[in-house]
Parts: structure tokens; sequence; C-alpha cells
């Protein structure tokens, strides 16, 4: 009998359900860095044209020598089909040299140089100079004075008016950044205009209308 139970006690330990193997533990997955992307960044090349008009009317009437004024740009400035110069932005100007009016028909001269631009805070320098002189036909002021005889020296030339509104030409100094995300896109029309996305010009639609030469005062 000991010997039937023992064989009984075997069967039944074989034939028994299997142990559960114990779960194997999985690493979790390490998550892959993610670089951060590169802010896009727009350069101006240096150099650039602008057009630039006085806020107010220029007049060697009252500047002299060192006066500071006022101008904004006409056009927006376009570089890959986005807004990078905005037009009706200001900047600041400085008399470089004036001669007044005088006698015997003698016409005003102003010099003209642009120094910067106030971009949201930020100076951008720019270049270039522009020369005026008084309006006026020289022919027929010369036989004035030759007519007048001893009353010529009463006879006094133009002053040199810049009126707001006339055109005038002014160069970034240096290359300037613009981070692209931050730059409003360009009006479709001026967009198709662009010819490749990296070209730099100037918008189509003023932000004031021209001043033309019957414009000037004296």
């Amino acid at each position: 009998m000991t010997i039937i139970r023992s064989i009984a006690v075997l069967a039944l330990a074989m034939g028994g359900p299997a142990m559960a193997a114990e779960p194997v533990a999985t690493p979790a997955p390490i998550a892959a860095e993610i670089a951060p992307a590169t802010p896009a960044y727009l350069t101006l090349p240096a150099n650039t044209e602008l057009t630039v008009t006085p806020n107010s009317d220029l007049s060697s009437k009252k500047l002299k020598e060192g006066d500071s004024f006022m101008f904004s740009t006409v056009y927006d400035v376009l570089m890959n089909n986005q807004i990078v110069i905005p037009k009706g932005t200001r900047g600041q100007g400085k008399v470089l040299w004036r001669t007044g009016k005088g006698a015997f028909g003698k016409s005003a001269k102003m010099d003209l140089s642009f120094q910067w631009l106030d971009m949201g805070g930020r100076r951008i320098v720019v270049e270039g100079t522009h020369r005026q002189e008084g309006q006026g036909n020289t022919a027929a002021t010369v036989g004035t004075v030759l007519a007048a005889g001893v009353f010529g020296a009463f006879v006094t030339g133009k002053s040199a008016t810049v009126p707001h509104g006339m055109q005038l030409r002014a160069f970034t100094a240096e290359p300037i950044q613009f981070l692209a995300a931050n730059l409003p896109q360009a009006p479709v029309a001026a967009a198709i205009m662009t010819p490749s996305s990296t070209s730099v010009q100037q918008g189509t639609s003023p932000a004031m209308a021209a001043a033309s030469s019957n414009d000037l005062t004296q």
C-alpha cells in the first residue's frame, strides 16, 4: 500500500498545473531628445536702398547747420516676401551745411544727411545725403539784376526747401538681422512681384503722395 500511495503522489505531482513564470520587467523606452528648432533669421544686406521723405517741410529759412529733422520711409522694404522695414518707419537726419539766400539773386543751398531709423526701439544706422538748392530761373534772375543796375543788390534769390512728400534716397549702413517669425507677410500684389525668395525690393504702395517741384515754397 505504501508503494501504491507513493506512485499516486508522484503521478499527481507530474500531472499538476505548471507553475506560473514570474513576469520579466520591460525597461521603459527612453524618449529621444528633440533638439530645439533653430530660429530662422533674415539678413538685410548693407547698402539696401530706402525711399524716405521729411515729416514736415524743411526750409533754409528756419534751419541751420547741425539742426536735426525727422523723416519716414515711404515704401515697405520686402525680403523673402516679408516686410522687414515697414513704410512709415521714422528716423532722424541732420543739416550738414547751409547757406542763406543773398543779394544779386543768390539762392540758398542746404545739404541733408540721414542718420538712423527707429524700429520699435531698435536703432538702425542709415546713410545718404541730399543737396537742395533754391528753385528759380537763374538766367532770368541775372537779367533782372543787370537791368536793375545799382538796385540789383536788392534782388534776392530763393530759399532751399524740401517739402514733406518729396522722395529722397537713403541706404542701410550695415547688414541687419531680423527674426523671420516676427515679420508680417507682404501684401499679395507685392509678393507676386518678388522674383525670388531672397531678393530685396521696396513695396509698391507709398505711405504718402509724392511732392512735385511745383510744391516747393520759396
